[in-house]
């Protein structure tokens, strides 16, 4: 996944709109395919990465490990680490994380009804 140059007129006009937008800020934290998939999975507690991984069989150990960093890094998941052999790791959803429960929800129950058109 490759990263917008900072310095590109594509970077500065989403942040520009991110900056004006309260709705383009939160769908470009929560926005793609994997990272509400990987927040709708969480909704129901916390998961190993082993455990996502085979919930979403199409998405790769890279792309998987990107979108866990990124919705780490904006606060919506928390890594946990247990001093354990062998390592275990626990992913979960930050109380402002389980906040997206009823959009994701409403989410859910567009996108049936869209799918059916």
């Amino acid at each position: 996944m490759s990263k917008v140059k900072v310095s590109s007129t594509n970077f500065a006009n989403k942040q520009a709109l991110s900056d004006e937008c309260s709705e383009v800020y939160a769908a470009n934290i929560i926005g793609g395919q994997w990272s509400l998939a990987i927040v709708s999975w969480l909704m129901n507690g916390k998961l190993r990465f082993g455990q996502l991984k085979k919930l979403m069989p199409g998405i790769t150990e890279r792309m998987l490990t990107l979108q866990l960093r990124k919705l780490e890094e904006n606060k919506i998941v928390i890594r946990t680490v247990y001093a354990e052999i062998p390592p275990r790791v626990e992913y979960e959803l930050t109380p402002i994380g389980y906040e997206l429960k009823p959009i994701v929800k409403h989410l859910e129950i567009w996108g049936d009804k869209h799918k059916n058109l």
